[in-house]
């Protein structure tokens, strides 16, 4: 048996919605790896999975898709892995591989995609089975705690600053700054972007000028210039327009979230001149390939505050109110 901890039926993070429960350990099927989880970072996603801000796929899950763990097990068939690898599990647990979006490397895109702790178990226990050809090679140079946050914050950080084309000597602004943005700043300074970040939290500005941001502040103020292209990560779509607003001609919004509340109406004048909003959907194996390569070589400084399973509905409340200083981190190593 294994502990792990599941969400049966959603509810405000303030109610605990994660129960701690004995699962039988799953048995990898054919191409399939079974890890001994080390480390599983908390990201928003599970939250809005726990609230049921994002509706589940099926109930009980055991949430969590940023893991780290030891392979312990093959399943019949199973190629490129060794029992003792060190290997990570992200958002994307498998596709078809045979659609048009799969065919064209576009698999984020696959409309039969399962993501891992919403269609597929995740790492909120201490095993997880995963189809081997999405497991990821992890850097050396990082341990578990510090290699989890990479797996969703930092990927999907990645493919958002790709998203919204920035170039190297152009302005990006970052909106919002919990633990995907304090990856992807650092990205963005490596290849010599300047950043201008937008958040409440003084205690966020100070830190992404800390991490290089030439420029720190609240939501309400207008930025000391107009942006060549901004990512969103708060899940208001409010948030979506006050980007759009400080954008020059030309420039891109894009949206690293998975729901948003809404987006409000507002003035074409703000879209006009050639100006974009776009989305931001999972992430392809290259990039996640490209991001933990890029990671060992900038390298990157993950920050994150560390919980115990059995405090993962802690964890979850941290998250909600504001808490968590970079990426929140469940530790399941002895």
């Amino acid at each position: 048996m294994m502990r792990a901890a599941i969400v049966r039926r959603t509810a405000p993070a303030t109610a605990s919605p994660l129960e701690l429960a004995d699962l039988p350990v799953p048995e990898p099927g054919p191409g399939e790896l079974l890890l001994r989880v080390r480390a599983c970072a908390v990201c928003r996603t599970d939250l809005q999975i726990a609230e049921g801000d994002l509706p589940a796929r099926r109930l009980p899950i055991v949430p969590g898709h940023q893991a780290v763990g030891e392979v312990v097990a093959l399943g019949p068939g199973t190629e490129g892995w060794r029992v003792g690898d060190r290997a990570g599990v992200a958002w994307l647990g498998w596709t078809c591989g045979a659609c048009r979006f799969c065919t064209s490397g576009r698999e984020n895109l696959c409309p039969d995609a399962r993501f891992t702790g919403w269609d597929r178990d995740g790492g909120f226990g201490e095993y997880l089975v995963a189809d081997a050809r999405f497991a990821l090679r992890l850097p050396a140079g990082f341990d578990d705690l510090a290699a989890a946050p990479l797996l969703c914050g930092g990927v999907i950080g990645y493919r958002s600053l790709l998203r919204s084309g920035i170039r190297p000597g152009e302005r990006l602004g970052l909106f919002g700054f919990g633990a995907s943005a304090t990856l992807a700043i650092q990205v963005a300074v490596h290849w010599g972007c300047r950043v201008f970040v937008f958040t409440r939290s003084p205690e966020e500005q100070e830190r992404a000028r800390r991490l290089g941001a030439e420029w720190a502040g609240g939501y309400g103020e207008a930025g000391p210039e107009p942006l060549d292209a901004a990512v969103t990560f708060a899940p208001v779509g409010s948030v979506v327009i006050e980007a759009l607003r400080r954008l020059e001609r030309g420039g891109t919004v894009a949206i690293n979230a998975i729901h948003l509340d809404r987006v409000p109406e507002f003035s074409y004048d703000w879209l006009w001149l050639e100006r974009s909003i776009c989305s931001v959907a999972n992430f392809t194996r290259r990039d996640a390939a490209e991001f933990l390569a890029l990671a060992a070589e900038i390298p990157i400084r993950t920050e994150f505050d560390v919980f115990p399973l059995e405090r993962a509905n802690d964890a979850l409340r941290a998250l909600a109110e504001g808490r968590v200083r970079g990426a929140a981190v469940l530790s399941l190593s002895d």
